[in-house]
């Protein structure tokens, strides 16, 4: 079984393992900006993220997914969350080199939120990288996928930007943050496209700085 639990650091952040210690800094982190959040279903309140850490936690004990705290290193502040999930494992027959595989052959990135003063520091652009790499040179994933509401463009360029090639549009996929069915733009990357995604993420957050 996937090592659910890890504990990834960049140069700028650090992705713990989702725990209630989380809980008042991601109170904070959430708090006080609704309107950031249109477009995606985001915990606010104390309510709220501490039932949305006790569902990660219990996905995460399933083997169902690695859900994290994002931690800025500048000053060891939780400014958000994200989460690998959707884990599924490919029934390859015996005999095949994959056969008995312990990683997940494919998974999603999402559940992906961070506080305003996060937004385009090269926070997002670290903690995809560092979750890309977990997935497929730990893991050794053949593709990892990400869903975003059709009519978040932000969201979409942010996915484009990091190298996730857009696949097309799945309608009525999932309920929307205001609570309609939504349409989800889907995007993905390969194993095959790993490489030049991975020195494309490596451009991109070279010379970043986080703010504090």
């Amino acid at each position: 079984m996937a090592v659910l639990d890890p504990e990834l650091s960049g140069r700028h952040v650090r992705l713990e393992p989702l725990h209630p210690r989380h809980l008042p800094g991601l109170v904070a982190s959430s708090a006080g900006d609704p309107d950031l959040y249109r477009m995606s279903k985001v915990p606010v309140g104390h309510a709220q993220v501490a039932k949305a850490i006790e569902v990660a936690s219990t996905a995460r004990e399933a083997g169902k997914a690695a859900p994290f705290a994002v931690i800025r290193l500048s000053d060891d502040v939780a400014i958000g969350s994200t989460r690998l999930f959707d884990l599924d494992w490919w029934a390859w027959p015996e005999g095949h080199p994959r056969h008995g595989h312990d990683g997940p052959d494919t998974c999603e990135i999402g559940y992906t939120w961070l506080t305003r003063s996060a937004i385009r520091t090269g926070a997002n652009t670290e903690m995809k990288r560092l979750m890309l790499t977990l997935a497929f040179e730990t893991w050794d994933v053949q593709s990892v996928c990400f869903h975003t509401d059709a009519r978040n463009e932000r969201s979409r360029r942010a996915l484009a930007r990091i190298g996730g090639r857009y696949e097309g549009i799945l309608r009525a996929h999932r309920l929307a943050a205001d609570d309609r069915p939504r349409d989800s733009a889907r995007y993905s990357i390969t194993a095959a496209d790993w490489p030049a995604v991975r020195a494309h993420l490596d451009e991109l957050s070279r010379d970043r700085i986080l703010t504090s």
